[in-house]
């Protein structure tokens, strides 16, 4: 699994009439929105997921505004950096605040952000008592919750039949244990389809385990984290096992710096595990250090070095579990960070060791500068500024090679109706840290320079416009381009708020792209071509009080050269209707589809919505349909139960699949249930 660019949704918001026109929609509104900023490239990438499930825990347990700190506020990355500071300034003249309405003054919220605020936080009483709470209290009056998913396949897989060494459900669990944002507690374990269950070496059950403890607010030392959590330095260039912000969502969202975070995930990569803390030496000053061994899954060559680092987390077959946790990896960190009236200065540093020697196959020429060797170190300053009209941030990194990477984004609010944004990244293809994620095209802070440029425009109360260019150069060889080469991406979506309840939303998007061409018959060398694509949506939602229906198509095109043979020009679309109903404890929604499209080239995604903590956003191609029902119900505020079965018929294949995922059927067919039990 790669990386993962949070945090939400609120796109096709910035729309909204007026705040108390939304009062009556449903908490979990924003799921319905969350799709709006979901790019492609952000859902291969399953950047999207860790944001997705922030956004859950944060639904879960909401801030409350009258005890709320900077650092809490810093958790709703719907807003970006200047309407935080905003807020933050807001609430610490004006607390206790008596309604949400209130918050209507804020000149930099716009209507759409007030309503989704209300989704992930509340207005309660303001306590005069801000010390930490006894340990007495925090185990009486602590809230526990219990979450029970398993996955049904109605279909058998090639690996069921021979090869994989486990059953062919999937299933995970999770507790927590919490105390306001003083304490929090949890284990999650999981299992995909196909691993073994207490047997061939998974002695503990479950095939992976996330634990961890965190501690906020306790004296100077502002969190504790032990067990198993992320962090996030800077923007991102040497520390991020977090989310990176992505093209949409970087006009919409701000981005966590210095941040540590638990680890709940029920994927086994992109974490560290063993303690991490930050603790403020004054009023503008903070210092955060962490410490992290585990083990490792990985490739290795035939003198036992490391070939390749594997974050997948499959262990299914004989060969997948000798990979488990066959290596181990040390990490240790440092940042400390000053800021005043607007003004942040930081420094950050990371050290990395393995217990293998790492040697990749360098006769790849774009695995050519991967790192090599047991032991690397980085270090980087990031800055930044805001006020209420202009917000800077910046970070340059080394790692140590000597090699350098700096991104430098600036954001200015030009007007009350238009917000510009600008990004500019250097990353050398000499410079690799191996915790890094960060704004990109290619996937990687290595090997590209760009320059990207946004605009966020309200020209209309009922219309909102969105728009971005993004030109990449790579000056060596990358995946799939044996030389230097370059790509440019440009999108423009609006949405129209056509009445209180009704809104239009579009999306075109026009990506060109270099890439390898190679044939026998014509050429004797790999030639670079362009390869360009054309996505479009179109989509009317209804949103009322009980009812909401959606209606979306989707559409591509792929472009080659004309004259390459074995490349076709490829286009598809898809049609989907969704229908949901919600009253007091019941949500029914249900969701038909169509897709045809000509090859992989001309793929569509669609949000689907799923169980709790679980992001779905299926790809499709060929020609099928598609269907879905989803139920949800409460019983009283303690138990909720969901139930989802969901079905693809394929029209142009008997083969769904291919090697042991290889399923003898047409037809694709799954239930998922889960049980959320709070006490």
């Amino acid at each position: 699994m790669k990386k993962l660019n949070v945090t939400l949704l609120l796109l096709l918001s910035l729309h909204a009439p007026a705040f108390a026109q939304y009062a009556d929609q449903p908490k979990n509104q924003w799921q319905q929105y969350f799709e709006q900023i979901a790019d492609y490239d952000d859902i291969e990438d399953n950047n999207m997921e860790d944001m997705y499930e922030r956004l859950c825990e944060l639904e879960a347990s909401p801030i409350n505004l009258n005890t709320a700190t900077a650092d809490d506020l810093k958790q709703l990355s719907f807003l970006n950096s200047t309407q935080i500071e905003e807020l933050t300034e807001y609430l610490d003249r004006y607390r206790p605040l008596q309604s949400m309405g209130e918050l209507s003054m804020l000149q930099t919220l716009d209507p759409v952000r007030l309503n989704m605020l209300q989704c992930f936080v509340f207005i309660g009483n303001e306590k005069k008592d801000k010390q930490f709470p006894d340990v007495k209290d925090i185990l009486k009056y602590g809230k526990h919750e219990l979450v029970a998913t398993a996955s049904i396949p109605f279909y058998e897989r090639k690996g069921d039949r021979s090869g994989y060494l486990g059953y062919q459900y999937k299933h995970w669990m999770r507790y927590t244990f919490k105390f306001g944002r003083y304490v929090q507690a949890g284990i999650t374990g999981a299992q995909d389809a196909g691993e073994p269950f207490f047997a061939n070496g998974n002695n503990m059950g479950y095939d992976h385990y996330a634990y961890y403890a965190i501690v906020r607010k306790l004296g100077c030392l502002k969190t504790l984290a032990l067990g198993q959590y992320k962090v996030r330095l800077g923007m991102g260039l040497i520390m991020n096992t977090g989310f990176a912000l992505g093209k949409t969502t970087s006009l919409v969202f701000s981005s966590p710096t210095n941040n540590i975070s638990p680890n709940a995930s029920r994927s086994d990569a992109y974490y560290l595990q063993g303690t991490a803390a930050t603790i403020a030496l004054g009023k503008h000053t903070d210092i955060t250090a962490f410490a992290s061994y585990r083990k490792i899954d990985a490739t290795l060559n035939d003198d036992g070095s490391i070939r390749t680092l594997l974050h997948t987390g499959y262990h299914r077959t004989i060969s997948e579990i000798r990979r488990k946790h066959n290596s181990a990896q040390w990490t240790t960190g440092a940042a400390i960070r000053w800021q005043n009236y607007g003004l942040h200065l930081g420094a950050n540093t990371i050290y990395t060791t393995y217990n293998r020697e790492l040697h990749p196959n360098t006769s790849q020429l774009f695995r050519l500068y991967d790192p090599k060797g047991k032991s690397f170190y980085n270090g980087s300053i990031d800055y930044g500024f805001i006020n209420s009209w202009l917000n800077i941030n910046g970070e340059t990194a080394l790692n140590n090679e000597g090699a350098i990477a700096t991104i430098n984004s600036i954001s200015l609010k030009a007007c009350s109706s238009l917000t510009l944004t600008a990004i500019q990244r250097f990353y050398s293809y000499r410079y690799y840290s191996l915790f890094s994620s960060s704004f990109s095209d290619g996937g990687k802070v290595q090997n590209e320079s760009g320059i990207y440029l946004g605009a966020k425009w309200s020209p209309l109360s009922r219309l909102s416009i969105l728009a971005y260019s993004d030109y990449a150069y790579f000056p060596w060889a990358r995946y799939t381009a044996s030389k230097t080469s370059h790509s440019w991406d440009n999108m423009l979506q609006t949405t129209y708020t056509i009445s209180r309840r009704l809104t239009l939303s579009t999306r075109y998007r026009l990506r060109i792209r270099q890439q390898d061409y190679n044939n026998a018959e014509t050429t004797k060398k790999k030639i670079l071509i362009n390869k360009t694509e054309h996505r479009a949506r179109l989509s009317l939602a209804y949103n009322g009080k009980h009812f909401n229906a959606k209606t979306q198509i989707d559409g591509a095109y792929a472009v080659f050269p004309s004259g390459m043979q074995g490349l076709e020009n490829s286009c598809g679309g898809m049609i989907m209707q969704t229908i949901g109903y919600n009253h007091d404890a019941i949500t029914v929604a249900v969701n038909v589809g169509y897709f045809n499209t000509q090859d992989y080239n001309s793929r569509i995604y669609a949000y689907e919505r799923s169980t709790l903590y679980s992001f779905n956003f299926p790809m499709y191609y060929g020609e099928g349909m598609r269907g879905a029902l989803f139920v949800r119900g409460s019983i009283g505020n303690s138990l909720i139960i969901i139930g989802k079965v969901g079905t693809t018929k394929y029209f142009d294949r008997d083969v769904i699949s291919s090697s042991y995922q290889q399923i003898n059927s047409s037809w694709k067919t799954d239930m998922d249930l889960q049980v959320k039990w709070k006490f």
